[in-house]
């Protein structure tokens, strides 16, 4: 990729979140599910943690940075979407080794990326420490040679504290320091998502799969989301098949699983640039 490609991509990634309607951002987890991704007719990408563990065999939250920026190189080459990375807490012990990490998963091929609120360990950082984080993410984006979308993520409802009024009140944090999107996983209700929307004044990213049935994409528009990723849930399916197919072949003998797999010349197709 050339930096006139990256820019490119930075900046329809932008303009997305300027757009009139939500859009669907899926989270591939390899190279050739991004290449699905970009041939259903999508826009853009984004990392799955989750995913990204599952497929190198290892539970969320235990890829390593180095890995991860392996992973972003290979996403990022397999398609020409713009690509957004999930970077839980930063991977940085420090506030200092922030800026690193970002100026890191840009050179790997990423227009975007997430901070989370939370530890590895779990638990949510303070407000004070969780926007100074924030800001130097922000600090960092914005010393990069392209319009680099930072997502900020409050946690409380992921890590056991669902308080509304406290997650409205890191968004706004989080909005003040810079960052351009705000995110919280797990709201439960179209009413809580509203009230996010409501609350603030950037564009609003909501997960398909946590906290109960997800709206439509129709329905989420209209509530005022502006984004709408998948998480693990592309990966869950995809591992959830391989589950029962193994199940069926141990359990029955048998391979009706074979009726509900996509033909062999209709994937090596999608792999073909």
């Amino acid at each position: 990729m050339t930096p006139s490609d990256i820019d490119d991509r930075a900046r329809t990634f932008r303009r997305l979140h300027d757009g009139p309607r939500a859009f669907v951002m899926p989270n591939p987890w390899d190279a050739g599910t991004a290449r699905l991704v970009e041939r259903a007719g999508f826009a853009a990408i984004a990392t799955t943690s989750a995913g990204h563990a599952f497929s190198s065999g290892m539970p969320d939250g235990h890829a390593s940075l180095d890995a991860l920026l392996l992973h972003v190189s290979e996403l990022a080459t397999a398609t020409a979407l713009p690509l957004s990375v999930d970077l839980e807490d930063g991977f940085a012990a420090t506030v200092d080794t922030l800026g690193q990490v970002v100026e890191a998963v840009a050179a790997a091929g990423a227009v975007g990326a997430s901070i989370e609120d939370r530890k590895r360990s779990g638990e949510l950082y303070p407000i004070g420490e969780a926007v100074e984080r924030v800001e130097v993410f922000v600090a960092a984006a914005r010393a990069l040679p392209f319009p680099f979308t930072v997502t900020a993520r409050c946690e409380c409802f992921l890590a056991g504290h669902p308080d509304l009024d406290e997650t409205i009140r890191r968004l706004r944090a989080y909005e003040s320091a810079g960052a351009d999107v705000v995110y919280a996983p797990g709201l439960a209700t179209r009413d809580q998502i509203r009230s996010v929307v409501d609350a603030v004044e950037r564009p609003v990213n909501v997960v398909a799969g946590l906290g109960g049935a997800t709206p439509s994409v129709a329905e989420l528009d209209r509530l005022g989301v502006r984004r709408i990723s998948l998480g693990s849930a592309l990966a869950r399916a995809a591992f959830g098949a391989v589950q029962r197919a193994l199940d069926e072949v141990q359990t029955r003998g048998t391979f009706g699983f074979e009726a509900d797999a996509a033909p062999y010349a209709e994937i090596n197709a999608a792999m073909a640039r």
